[in-house]
């Protein structure tokens, strides 16, 4: 199967998860994730026309925009260091891994010495993992307010990464639970912006469609490594 073929066949599991829970599939941004994905392929998926690409190394994506078209947009979705902000603040769209009160002071930081605002989602621990980076569920309210607070910062959203199964009927939970976090958020302050959504992976996306992802981020299912 080529690359054009694994796109088709991802976007078609969307729209029909997206169908199954009553959702317009054009309300669903297919991220396609490079993590550990060549070049070549990178530009093979952006000539099928997408434009939104989601690296986890800040070295891999500075590297990785350089070589592509200015008008692909990245998303940061790893990790992400204070000291790496400088890197990459003024070439990314998105920020989704934004994980501690610290990160977000220096990105404001960073933001307010180049007057501009970044766009960040707040990524919460849902699972209660602790090998996975985030916000635990009973410290996110108080944190999203927090960052609101920053003028640098333009909060958009959540972000979670779920536990990896090859069951994806029980990482359910876990995306409902971000699901219901930003409803709460959203009824407990019109001013916190919650519109994005971003959850499931190769191999759960069509459980967090149906649950209410508005970002889904894909590598393997699309580039097919």
């Amino acid at each position: 199967m080529n690359i054009r073929d694994n796109i088709l066949l991802v976007k078609e599991r969307i729209a029909a998860a997206a169908c199954r829970s009553g959702r317009d599939p054009d309300d669903i941004t297919l991220l396609a994730v490079t993590k550990n994905v060549s070049v070549d392929l990178i530009k093979q998926v952006y000539d099928c026309g997408f434009k939104e690409f989601g690296e986890n190394r800040v070295q891999e994506l500075q590297k990785k925009i350089a070589l592509l078209p200015d008008d692909a947009v990245w998303h940061m979705i790893g990790h992400l260091q204070t000291n790496k902000i400088k890197y990459i603040i003024d070439k990314i769209g998105l920020i989704h891994s934004l994980d501690s009160l610290s990160l977000a002071r220096e990105i404001n930081r960073q933001a307010l010495l180049q007057n501009m605002k970044v766009q960040v989602l707040l990524e919460i621990n849902i699972s209660g993992e602790q090998s996975k980076f985030g916000i635990p569920l009973s410290e996110a309210r108080e944190f999203v307010k927090l960052v609101n607070c920053l003028p640098g910062l333009t909060v958009r959203g959540l972000m979670t990464m779920a536990p990896y199964t090859t069951y994806p009927e029980e990482v359910r939970p876990i995306f409902r639970g971000l699901k219901d976090l930003s409803e709460r958020i959203s009824r407990e302050s019109s001013e916190i912006n919650m519109d994005v959504l971003s959850m499931g992976m190769s191999n759960d996306f069509e459980v967090a469609v149906e649950e209410g992802a508005t970002i889904v981020r894909v590598g393997t299912a699309l580039f097919g490594v």
